[in-house]
């Protein structure tokens, strides 16, 4: 894990650390210098997290069994996040959930779960920290897109977490022009393919369809893995990136470019 005190100093709010993206952004923040208050739903995945990065030196104090998706639970871990290290830098909307299916098979129930999982949580999560960041001088808010809200995807029917995504990146905008006066940054990371434990199964024995639209049409040759997002969550993090602002950095291999 490569490390430059790119973050030192810095305070950093990261959703979901439990498991998959959540942790190496958790671990590499923290190795960059960073102090981090995470939370994840799974108490036990917090809590491990919390272990690993300690024992490597890291900063971080977890909060488990947190619901962002209930926006009174959502303001109160922002506040109680924000007055552990008594101050914030950097909001990092790593979590969500979602469910697949075929509009003819989507029921009502799957589409607000996946609204509630991944596009509210963004907005209470966001709206509890906008005044610590007015507060504070403002910092940078980093959401997470995906490429499935700017294109159709061929080998999985997405339809509430397409639309959710591509709220996530529309919220985003107008983040940035209220957030600008105030020194509050907003940008979208919009991953493609990434491997997860959530993904990791299917990609080690790939459906063919997914291999023949996907895979085998990646120009870089391979798919993502949660290092390759966790890069660019760091620069938006940092200072480096300080007239940065709206902007979505797709991530994919260029898979994204082709038609």
């Amino acid at each position: 894990m490569s490390a430059h005190g790119r973050l030192d100093g810095k305070i950093a709010l990261i959703t979901g650390i439990g498991g998959g993206m959540g942790v190496a952004a958790a671990r590499r923040f923290c190795a960059e210098g960073a102090r981090v208050v995470g939370c994840d739903l799974n108490s036990e995945g917090a809590a491990a997290t919390e272990e690993l990065i300690r024992a490597e030196g890291g900063e971080i104090t977890t909060m488990g069994g947190v619901d962002l998706g209930d926006a009174e639970a959502a303001r109160a871990w922002v506040d109680d996040a924000v007055a552990v290290y008594d101050g914030v830098d950097v909001l990092y909307n790593n979590a969500s959930t979602q469910r697949f299916a075929p509009l003819e098979e989507l029921s009502v129930a799957d589409w607000d779960f996946t609204m509630r999982n991944e596009l509210n949580l963004v907005f209470y999560t966001v709206k509890a920290a906008w005044p610590h960041l007015k507060t504070y001088g403002g910092g940078s808010i980093i959401n997470v897109g995906s490429i499935a809200a700017l294109r159709g995807v061929e080998f999985m029917a997405q339809n509430a977490h397409s639309t959710a995504k591509g709220g996530v990146i529309s919220l985003t905008l107008q983040l940035v022009v209220e957030g600008g006066p105030h020194g509050i940054r907003a940008n979208v990371i919009s991953p493609g393919l990434t491997e997860t434990p959530n993904t990791a199964p299917m990609l080690a024995d790939p459906p063919e369809r997914m291999r023949r639209v996907v895979l085998d049409r990646i120009p870089l040759g391979r798919h993502g893995q949660a290092e390759d997002i966790v890069n660019a969550a760091v620069f938006l993090a940092s200072d480096e990136s300080s007239w940065i602002s709206g902007t979505n950095i797709v991530i994919d291999g260029g898979a994204s470019v082709l038609g």
